[in-house]
């Protein structure tokens, strides 16, 4: 049987830490903020946008959540996201994602400072994680890092498989992987024989949303399984992996809910602190 993974409780202990050090950033006269820009009413995203705003006020930093209507322009959201880039109060700027598809994904996120990006997504913190240099890391691998490092998973030399090649998860989790030395395989919707990469790992990720797609078949005894999916069946929320079965075979397994999702937002909270001391206001 697995070794549970637990985000909810490592997040707690995280939460601990990060108020502590927001009362020392606050009297050294720097004052963390983020400014979370949300369009249109998705009902998905107006969870994650309430929850960063809890999590905001749990640790004690400045939160906004500037809310655009579903049919707002480039130029609104463009207009917004610079008044956001001037604003001393705010050390880091998120666009909730995804966008209503008449609007520029990749201009807006262009159009945040990278040193306010706290997502990571800017091309300028996209080019540091590929070439090993000190940027912003998006908040998922870098909580899926995370959670590894803490359970005390050797990961020099070991085989890690990634199911998805997303820009947001499965390429920059690739990317810090392989600083870690690991040996990487992206998996995706075109690869050949994907059960058969899938049963080599020894760290698997599974970030597809696609639910219940990882089986017991597809998984090395005692490999870690990272489930990074959040999927709704039945009105239950799932992961990407068929949890039951799986956790019969693997060594460690991160649960869905209370995984890898409370870590991202301990990561978000992570960077908008490294974000305003970078600033140093």
């Amino acid at each position: 049987m697995a070794v549970i993974l637990s985000g909810k409780e490592l997040s707690e202990k995280l939460t601990q830490e990060q108020k502590q050090r927001v009362a020392e950033l606050k009297a050294q006269g720097i004052h963390p903020g983020l400014a979370v820009v949300l369009v249109g009413e998705d009902p998905a995203s107006t969870i994650y946008v309430r929850n960063k705003g809890i999590a905001c006020e749990t640790i004690g930093i400045h939160s906004e959540t500037i809310r655009l209507p579903e049919d707002a322009s480039q130029e609104q959201l463009e207009d917004t996201i610079q008044r956001l880039n001037e604003d001393k109060k705010i050390s880091g700027i998120l666009v909730q994602l995804p966008l209503p598809k008449h609007l520029d994904e990749e201009a807006a996120l262009a159009k945040i400072l990278p040193e306010k990006d706290v997502d990571g997504f800017h091309l300028m913190n996209a080019g540091k994680l590929f070439t090993g240099q000190e940027g912003v890391i998006p908040c998922t691998p870098k909580g899926i890092l995370y959670m590894l490092k803490e359970a005390g998973i050797e990961l020099k030399g070991k085989e890690a498989v990634i199911i998805g090649r997303s820009n947001i998860v499965g390429k920059p989790a690739a990317m810090l992987l392989l600083q870690e030395h690991c040996t990487v395989t992206i998996c995706h919707s075109r690869t050949q024989n994907l059960k058969e990469h899938a049963r080599r790992a020894d760290i698997l990720v599974a970030a597809i949303g696609k639910p219940r797609f990882v089986t017991a078949d597809m998984v090395k005894p005692g490999a870690a399984v990272m489930d990074v999916g959040i999927n709704r069946v039945d009105g239950k929320v799932v992961g990407d992996v068929d949890y039951e079965p799986v956790s019969q075979v693997a060594g460690y397994i991160t649960p869905v809910p209370g995984g890898i999702g409370k870590m991202t937002i301990s990561m978000l909270m992570e960077n908008t602190l490294e974000a305003a001391c970078r600033q140093g206001r």
